[in-house]
């Protein structure tokens, strides 16, 4: 019989796990044995704050990134035939929203396998909730482009549409291009939208603040490497 596919959630930064991971969750991982994740070294770090109930070095380590091809992701599945059950793990995060694991899901389905999503922290969630935006129609868009004009292009669209359709559009950048795209968005953004930028999310210097285009004007943060996602609502 085939195992079943844990989807399981890690923490956003350095805080500790047990304020932002359920109980249940870390009593799941605990148990598994195998696990698909973007950066063996990372994982293993998370994975020994848990206290797993097998030694590290036994756990059994599939790498799923941005480069992986859809053949190499289906050779991940290997432990699963076997009657193993697989944890996937995220960067930061849950995995597959806005991450690769979605790739191993949509595998998984298509071969009638058993996925069960883990309750845990969610960057884009979190900055919906705390925004003040349109909850109850919003699009998470991943990046815009880094260059002008297309950047500029793209950040008139996505007003555009957040007017027209009232869909609050939510984005990130790279943490270290933060202010580049703060400027950007400051400069083309109409002065009276709407611009939320959560920064730091669960860790003790988080900081989620939403205001019009003239009023961050009047007071811009520096935002380099801190992670940070963008949400304009017209």
């Amino acid at each position: 019989m085939p195992g079943t596919i844990y989807l399981i959630p890690t923490t956003l930064g350095g805080e500790m796990w047990e304020q932002v991971i359920p109980s249940e969750v870390a009593i799941t991982a605990r148990k598994l044995t195998h696990f698909i994740v973007e950066d063996v070294r990372t994982a293993r770090r998370f994975l020994s704050k848990l206290k797993m109930d097998n030694p590290i070095n036994d756990l059994q380590f599939g790498i799923l990134n941005e480069h992986t091809t859809h053949r190499e992701a289906e050779f991940l599945f290997q432990p699963i035939d076997e009657g193993f059950d697989i944890g996937v793990m995220s960067e930061a995060g849950v995995p597959a929203l806005a991450d690769p694991g979605s790739t191993v899901v949509a595998i998984a389905h298509k071969r009638g396998l058993k996925v069960v999503p883990l309750t845990g922290p969610s960057s884009i969630v979190l900055a919906v909730m705390a925004s003040g935006l349109n909850g109850q129609n919003f699009a998470f868009v991943g990046y815009v482009p880094v260059k002008s004009p297309e950047r500029e292009q793209r950040i008139r669209q996505l007003e555009l549409r957040s007017r027209e359709e009232m869909q609050t559009q939510f984005f990130i950048e790279t943490p270290y291009r933060n202010n580049q795209l703060l400027a950007a968005l400051l400069a083309t953004l109409q002065p009276n939208t709407l611009l939320s930028i959560a920064c730091d999310l669960t860790l003790p210097t988080e900081t989620v603040i939403t205001r019009n285009v003239n009023q961050w004007k009047k007071q811009m943060p520096d935002l380099n490497k801190r992670p940070s996602i963008f949400g304009i609502q017209g």
